[in-house]
């Protein structure tokens, strides 16, 4: 999905199609919102998984991690070219709003 992401939010926007995702970096492409895993703070916590593996962990021994770090973020310029509006309680459950 990522080399497509521009060209997904392009024709969501000319289709007048609320784009969801998971991934909250694509929402400046056009998409009206996401909720999932926050990425930057997931690739981080792997950096923790490489430090082991470089001081000789054996990968296999290591557990496997969900992420715990969930994020909500609105893109409020796509709400307002699709005429939506975003209710206040999920405003206020927003980690982050991009676009107002």
């Amino acid at each position: 999905m990522f080399p497509l992401r521009g060209r997904i939010g392009a024709l969501a926007v000319a289709h007048r199609l609320p784009g969801i995702t998971f991934i909250g970096e694509e929402l400046s492409y056009g998409l009206l919102m996401s909720y999932g895993q926050d990425f930057p703070d997931f690739f981080r916590r792997a950096a923790g998984y490489v430090d082991k593996i470089l001081k000789g962990a054996n990968p296999m021994d290591l557990p496997v991690e969900q992420p715990t770090k969930f994020k909500l973020v609105l893109n409020l310029k796509s709400a307002n070219v699709l005429g939506i509006t975003f209710p206040q309680s999920l405003i206020l459950s927003a980690d982050e709003m991009i676009g107002g």
